[in-house]
């Protein structure tokens, strides 16, 4: 299994959208971290949804964030990945988190899409 993360400075970006890259870790059967690799967004991509289908291509089944708009959840969720949001701190701390069953979805909607209202988190 793969779970993403979108990641800037090494920790779960706030916003979805804004984040530098994302960070892929492959999971095997005992839950443990057995790879991780980093994908780069395309330039110009602010909501990051085009991304989806890479993710997706690239076996991800789960995204672990901060906050995100209800747009950005619901292709992800269309597309058969699971969205945990609410996460914060380094990536693999919250990703360990998760995977102990520590870390649950918090249903955060950012409906401030773009504008400074999202950046408080």
């Amino acid at each position: 299994m793969k779970i993403a993360l979108p990641t800037r400075e090494g920790a779960v970006d706030q916003h979805f959208g804004h984040c530098e890259y994302f960070t892929i870790m492959t999971v095997d059967e005992s839950r443990q971290i057995v790879e991780e690799e980093r994908l780069t967004p395309p330039p110009g991509c602010g909501c990051k949804s085009d991304i989806v289908p890479t993710l997706v291509e690239k076996g991800v089944k789960v995204l672990i964030g901060g906050n995100m708009g209800l747009g950005a959840v619901n292709k992800l969720e269309s597309h058969g990945i699971q969205v945990v949001r609410g996460a914060q701190g380094p990536v693999r701390d919250v990703a360990g988190q998760w995977l102990e069953g520590n870390l649950a979805d918090k249903q955060e909607i950012c409906h401030a899409h773009g504008h400074d209202g999202c950046h408080g988190h």
